[in-house]
């Protein structure tokens, strides 16, 4: 009788045309974060076609495929997001996105192809797997706003779940390359605004009004100058304001003017004492202008902490797919965010880093409205977290 992995490798090598055609289909179709309704009724179409058990969440913008629900047994979960960004299109490829404004441009369509391909197999052969292997797939929306994984837990998606994986497509790795680190791999997150209250006035009598421009300019260079002075250099730390907004007129001073930013962190505590010393710098900066400067720090994600036994067994699964020496060790998190943060704080997990690049091809970045991948990525990618669900079914992934 085969082996396992080679009944799911031969059911996705025999559907290798699929894969590309629901991802081309998916790329081409694309919806924003909380507008996902088209690709849950398409995802959750392809899963009863093959009579997979599943069910859309009741915002009907996320799918959860789980056979075998009346198996008492801990789930091992596969988790992909679907959701696109409000970003122009900017390939010429047959299947550019046809919605004006929207794309995926962060490799969600392959993510969900992947899971969806995976499912596929994993239900396919259920009846030829060396042990029984409950598992369940998440298809969520909003992971750009950081509320999709929110939004499926609440919605029962970890319930009996004793691990989870997750893959993100990487255009930085070339196609066949699985990147790894167990520990920290993404940022703690904050939102940061400030409202600063001045005094307007003519622009020609600075002196009878309080400038909030002037203050705006003084509280970004401070906090871009003092903050890596107050922490600890060998503890990443970013703030980086992305928005400001004042005035209207090159001859009046506004009243208010308005900064927006993020700080990233690889820990809550890190991410604390920033938002600290942002404050102080703000009661300082209202102390010497007179300006009213008001800081509101809002908790975004939390960073992915890949747990070191789940990790262990999906580098096992990975160096099995495309071989140990195609298996990178990631050196440094990233400042980035990620919502799969939401599940690791129900059940152990592992984000993985799966090479996207052409080869001899320009790499377009993630956010890029030139974004693309190899789809030759695709079954690696599916065949990966098949082997994943199948290995952390047992308890030390042995086979």
């Amino acid at each position: 009788m085969a082996d396992w992995r080679e009944l799911i490798d031969g059911f996705l090598e025999e559907n290798a045309e699929m894969l590309g055609a629901t991802r081309r289909h998916l790329h081409s179709h694309p919806e924003p974060s909380r507008e996902e309704f088209e690709t849950a009724a398409y995802l959750a179409r392809r899963l009863e076609q093959a009579g997979v058990p599943h069910r859309v969440v009741p915002s009907g913008r996320g799918v959860i495929a789980e056979p075998f629900p009346q198996d008492p047994s801990a789930r091992v979960a596969i988790r992909a997001d679907i959701d696109a960004l409000r970003l122009q299109d900017a390939k010429d490829v047959p299947y550019r996105s046809t919605r004006d404004g929207v794309m995926h441009a962060c490799g969600h369509d392959a993510h969900a192809t992947m899971a969806l391909a995976a499912s596929l197999a994993l239900w396919h052969c259920r009846e030829r797997l060396p042990w029984s292997v409950p598992w369940r797939a998440i298809f969520q929306p909003a992971e750009e706003l950081g509320e999709g994984a929110l939004e499926m837990i609440a919605d029962g998606a970890v319930e009996g779940v004793r691990a989870i994986v997750a893959l993100h497509v990487d255009p930085e790795a070339p196609v066949g390359r699985v990147g790894q680190k167990a520990g920290p791999l993404t940022a703690f997150c904050q939102e940061l605004e400030v409202d600063i209250q001045g005094r307007g006035g003519h622009a020609a009598r600075p002196h009878q009004a309080i400038d909030p421009i002037a203050v705006a300019v003084q509280f970004v260079s401070s906090v871009y100058q003092f903050i890596p002075r107050a922490i600890d250099a060998r503890d990443p730390v970013v703030v980086t304001f992305g928005s400001i907004r004042g005035g209207a007129n090159a001859n009046v001073i506004p009243e208010n003017v308005v900064l927006l930013g993020t700080i990233r962190a690889l820990s809550q505590a890190s991410a604390t004492r920033v938002g600290e010393r942002v404050r102080r710098i703000a009661q300082g900066l209202s102390e010497a202008t007179g300006a009213a400067v008001e800081v509101i720090l809002r908790r975004g994600l939390d960073g992915v902490v890949n747990d070191p036994a789940v990790t262990a067994t999906c580098v096992r699964a990975a160096g099995e797919v495309v071989g140990p020496d195609q298996v990178d060790s990631i050196a440094l998190p990233s400042m980035g965010g990620e919502d799969f943060a939401g599940y690791l704080a129900h059940a152990p997990g592992c984000l993985l880093r799966l090479g996207v690049a052409r080869d001899g091809q320009p790499r377009h970045l993630l956010h890029s409205p030139h974004f693309d991948i190899d789809e030759r990525a695709l079954i690696i990618g599916a065949k990966l977290l098949a082997r994943c669900a199948v290995l952390l079914s047992r308890d030390k992934g042995a086979s």
